[in-house]
């Protein structure tokens, strides 16, 4: 069976420009969350089909690819961006059955992926080196060059966002591309390996094998050849990464979970915040990792943004993602089982959730957004990732004791201040341990342009921005001597 509105061959690998059957010949199931029903199969890439799609990425780079400007590169992104932009209705049906996404968010996720291919195209012959001033007789000088062979692991919650970032920063460079998605959810990777085909990106510039993370996974992240590596995923799942790519001396990029806080003081405009208090910790059914999953509050109005948040859950709706409710699924139902357990560890009741809508079939993988008051910072469900839509709400004295609760975690994505104070504002923005720091906001609205990555087990290196492009880099020193 092949799931509607696919233009392209779902069960096959795409490597040196061509679909290809995997080297097995097994298959994957697609499951759709919103019913839990199997629509089709995708390949099940082994450790030969990511070996041939290493090839084809060396023999691109070694010959045309490695030979393309750096203005041409741009242009074949921003040929990328414009075809999705074309295909966005069927990408975000394709990007709702597969991941479980309420329509809107699939909108916004292709929107967000042609904005990657734009930025990025728009970056491709700016990045400069520089001359260095040195001892009289020499010039020395520095360029920009690509790694070579990338290799990227893209996770299942935002397949065409993370695809984008990642992609889109290392062809402006100039690597050549070994892509593996999540088994959970292949179907928009490869249609951009089809999108590349039909603007006539070279053979072997980007590569797409799906499969099993412990099979076409490990291959990629242990390949010789291979000379950087991005992963999104969870840190037991990055740890592994980082060691394979070890053995190799290979630079890694993770991206990895997170338990984000947002702090609210009594000087808090809560008519600006509330949309932002909610939205970041149930979108994509909480399933983020940057999800605003600690929301920490001043005493002062502790009760009013408890009641005021509690209301908007109420009123919460949960439902098949094709609907657009404010809530698709869960991927699949072992993800339920984990955010289900979790909860039911909670110390007491939630004091508000959502509703799961009466046309939601029982075989979908549905839970109630939860909302939990009075959160003890110690608490699994206020210290662990849960990637489910649950919030927790703690009260805090001042600013020493918010910091250090925001602080008391093992992650460090985002945070973000609520204050009309510009002094705390500056103050806090230093104090608080994460990649980044938004504040009187959350998320920017995405910010393609804006530097994305964490410290602690939340991972390292950065994404998105110029900074990706240094990170898809390697820099060279060159000195001359003319005297």
């Amino acid at each position: 069976m092949t799931i509607e509105r696919t233009w392209y061959p779902t069960d096959k690998c795409f490597i040196n420009g061509d679909w290809v059957d995997p080297a097995n010949a097994a298959t994957l199931p697609i499951e759709n969350p919103s019913t839990g029903e199997t629509i089709g199969s995708i390949a099940r890439g082994s450790e030969e089909d990511i070996h041939q799609a290493v090839l084809a990425a060396r023999g691109a780079y070694e010959g045309e690819w490695g030979h393309t400007s750096a203005v041409e590169r741009g242009r074949l992104l921003t040929a990328i961006g414009n075809m999705v932009l074309e295909h966005a209705d069927d990408l975000a049906f394709l990007e709702a059955c597969d991941v479980g996404k309420p329509l809107s968010q699939a909108r916004a996720d292709v929107k967000a992926l042609a904005r990657y291919m734009e930025f990025y195209a728009g970056a491709a012959d700016k990045m400069h080196g520089e001359t260095i001033p040195f001892m009289d007789g020499y010039t020395v000088y520095t360029l920009r060059e690509p790694h070579g062979v990338t290799g990227h692991i893209v996770p299942w919650n935002y397949p065409m966002q993370i695809l984008g970032r990642n992609i889109g920063a290392a062809l402006a460079m100039g690597n050549a591309c070994v892509l593996k998605p999540a088994e959970d959810a292949s179907l928009t990777a490869l249609a951009i390996a089809e999108i590349a085909k039909e603007v006539d990106v070279p053979s072997g510039v980007i590569n797409v094998v799906p499969g099993l993370g412990n099979e076409a996974g490990a291959a990629l992240t242990s390949h010789p050849d291979i000379n950087h590596i991005s992963f999104t995923g969870s840190v037991p799942t990055g740890e592994m990464v980082q060691a394979a790519a070890s053995k190799n001396v290979v630079p890694v990029v993770l991206e990895l979970g997170g338990k984000s806080p947002q702090l609210v003081f009594d000087d808090v405009d809560l008519d600006k915040a509330l949309p932002f208090l909610v939205g970041p910790g149930i979108q994509n059914a909480g399933q983020t990792c940057s999800a605003a999953s600690r929301i920490l509050i001043q005493k002062g109005v502790y009760g009013t943004v408890c009641e005021a948040m509690a209301e908007r859950y109420s009123n919460l709706k949960v439902g098949p993602a094709i609907e657009d409710h404010d809530v698709g699924p869960l991927i699949s139902a072992k993800q339920k089982r984990i955010v289900d357990g979790m909860m039911n560890q909670a110390p007491h009741a939630p004091i508000a959730e959502g509703n799961i809508v009466e046309s939601a079939p029982s075989s979908g993988h549905y839970v109630s957004p939860k909302l939990f008051a009075d959160m003890p910072p110690d608490h699994l469900l206020s210290q662990n990732e849960i990637f489910g839509p649950v919030q927790c709400l703690i009260p805090f004295e001042d600013e020493e004791e918010a910091i250090a609760i925001a602080n008391g975690t093992q992650f460090g994505l985002v945070s973000s201040i609520w204050t009309e104070n510009g002094a705390r504002q500056m103050r806090l923005a230093r104090k608080l341990r994460s990649g980044q720091v938004f504040v009187n906001n959350y998320g920017a609205g995405g910010g393609v342009e804006l530097p994305f990555g964490g410290m602690g087990k939340s991972g390292h290196g950065r994404e998105k921005g110029f900074e990706a492009l240094y990170g898809m880099s390697t820099l060279k020193t060159v000195a001359v001597k003319h005297d």
